[in-house]
């Protein structure tokens, strides 16, 4: 602390907010959806939607809790913190839903079906969950084994390509070749040859990731200081315990940008592989709720992807950050 009574961070330390700050942000966020609430409930609707009293108790139930957050964080440590820290996302949601309300529900200046109001999406998450949740298992399925399928893959023809010249000399041309292509460009040749529309977008997701996971292994392998090889062999190491514990663990920050790079990749070629010839998935729950006009179960729909993919990206982030601790936070989500 100066002379002034200016504190000063130490170099790459970010200066937290203080604690009334924080403490007066959680009750203000709780204050918003509150009035959200009442605002939701007593105002009449200029249009006809259903479902405005479960939208006004959704939003009296937030603010409350952010309200009891704000009071009671102190007693839950970091994550009362974090709880506190959110009161300005939090309120920002909450005059979004003001303003989200009022331009559909409340004045028409939205046009239905168009836009849809927030009731709209609760109308779906609460009526129609039964097929939105089947789609959102089946997508996740997909994703899943495709994403594995192709992460593998990659993984094993990166390594390959690092490590073998002749290997290398052979299946580089071919990667320079087919690999930037767009995975939704072989839809026609996969639908064509598999049996199957699933194995079909099975293997278009497993395309997706297995092109960014091969270059950057690929790159990480080749990138690895030749002095730890160097180091292993005099100590008596083989090429196999150079391949497993020299090459690939100095490779893996590389291998988890690739990673990264397949999931987003993957998640891009499911919408479009489920909008062909299969009867349930995110990318299928669109296409119907297009065809209907539906356009509040669309809404609904890209709201869950967009939670999925977040969600699975984060909990990918959380495995590096685990797996390679040494690196943790010079890659942030």
């Amino acid at each position: 602390m100066s002379a002034s009574g200016i504190t000063v961070a130490a170099p790459g330390v970010t200066p937290r907010a203080s604690a009334p700050a924080l403490w007066l942000g959680g009750l203000l966020a709780g204050g918003i959806w509150l009035g959200a609430a009442a605002f939701t409930a007593w105002l009449p609707d200029e249009i006809e939607v259903g479902r405005t009293q479960e939208l006004a108790l959704l939003a009296a139930v937030l603010g409350g809790l952010a309200v009891l957050a704000a009071l009671t964080s102190g007693l839950f440590g970091e994550a009362g913190l974090k709880l506190r820290k959110a009161g300005p996302w939090l309120s920002v949601l909450g005059l979004a839903l003001i303003g989200w309300e009022w331009l559909t529900a409340k004045s028409g200046t939205l046009p239905l079906p168009f836009f849809a109001s927030p009731q709209g999406l609760l109308e779906v998450y609460l009526e129609d969950w039964p097929r939105l949740g089947e789609s959102v298992l089946r997508s996740l399925w997909l994703l899943l084994t495709g994403y594995a399928i192709g992460a593998f893959a990659g993984f094993v023809a990166g390594v390959a390509l690092g490590w073998s010249k002749a290997i290398g000399y052979w299946v580089h041309p071919v990667l320079r070749l087919i690999g930037p292509l767009p995975a939704t460009a072989w839809l026609p040749i996969a639908f064509f040859v598999f049996p199957t529309s699933g194995s079909a977008s099975t293997f278009l997701v497993a395309l997706a990731a297995w092109f960014p996971v091969t270059v950057l292994t690929w790159s990480g392998v080749v990138g690895v200081n030749r002095n730890y090889y160097d180091i292993a062999r005099t100590l008596g190491a083989s090429q196999t315990f150079l391949v497993l514990k020299v090459a690939i663990p100095a490779a893996l920050p590389q291998v988890f940008v690739g990673l990264f790079m397949g999931l987003g990749a993957s998640f891009s070629v499911l919408v479009v592989a489920e909008m062909l010839g299969v009867k349930a998935g995110l990318g299928w729950y669109l296409q119907w709720a297009q065809g209907w006009a539906a356009y509040g179960n669309m809404y609904a729909a890209l709201v869950v992807m967009a939670l999925m993919c977040s969600g699975l990206t984060t909990l990918l982030f959380k495995s590096r950050d685990r797996l390679l601790a040494w690196q943790k936070g010079t890659v942030r989500w």
